[in-house]
């Protein structure tokens, strides 16, 4: 008897090891528009992109490290009066800091949605992702508007906080710093649609506030 419950044993646990297995492999990241223009130097510059995409690149390390999708968003613009991330010019290209290589999925997309008109959808249908860990530029623009998206179509989200970037804004002669339209967007994006956490946290898989 107490053999047979041995085996049982070793089964569950053979079986539980696998499901984690399976569980990280279903998680992906995904890097929304780290290019050239939002850095120094660049047509829209914001606020310690350099920060942020440090950050991005230690997310990206251990992606490639434990061989887990990567999914990077490049924003190639296709308004006439645009002024940044022009086609075939050096501010359209993703940043060195978390620079593609080998097989990782490159989606161009036209619209702050990454989803909205690519193949993003698809591509994370087909590795059986259900779980999305997202940084980028700009928090309040194309970061919110895909976690808002992930969320909407099923997957569960987190979004790596200083591994995202902004800048200031101003709604009726009002200015607000980008330090604020951070904490607004990601304490919102915190209530239901992602759990929001520091790259330190999440790296060390720490609870946000332990």
């Amino acid at each position: 008897m107490k053999r047979i419950t041995t085996i049982i044993a070793l089964a569950i646990g053979l079986n539980f090891g696998y499901a984690q297995n399976d569980n990280k492999m279903n998680t992906a990241l995904i890097i929304i528009d780290i290019q050239n223009d939002y850095f120094e130097g660049g047509t829209a510059q914001l606020v310690n992109p350099d920060k942020a995409s440090v950050n991005a690149k230690l997310l990206l390390e251990q992606f490639r490290n434990r061989k887990l999708p990567v999914v990077h968003i490049q924003h190639i613009a296709n308004r006439p009066d645009a002024t940044f991330f022009i086609p075939d010019t050096k501010g359209a290209e993703i940043h060195i800091n978390v620079k593609p290589i080998g097989t990782e999925q490159i989606i161009v997309k036209h619209y702050p949605n990454s989803f909205r008109e690519t193949n993003l959808l698809e591509y994370l249908k087909s590795k059986d992702i259900t779980d999305l860990v997202i940084c980028g530029m700009q928090t309040h623009m194309c970061v919110d508007a895909t976690a808002r998206a992930a969320k909407d179509l099923g997957y569960n989200c987190v979004v790596i906080a200083d591994a995202c970037a902004t800048k200031d804004l101003e709604l009726n002669g009002v200015k607000v710093k980008a330090a604020d339209v951070q904490t607004a967007f990601l304490s919102a994006l915190n209530y239901f649609y992602s759990t929001v956490m520091t790259t330190e946290q999440y790296l060390n898989k720490k609870e946000p506030g332990h």
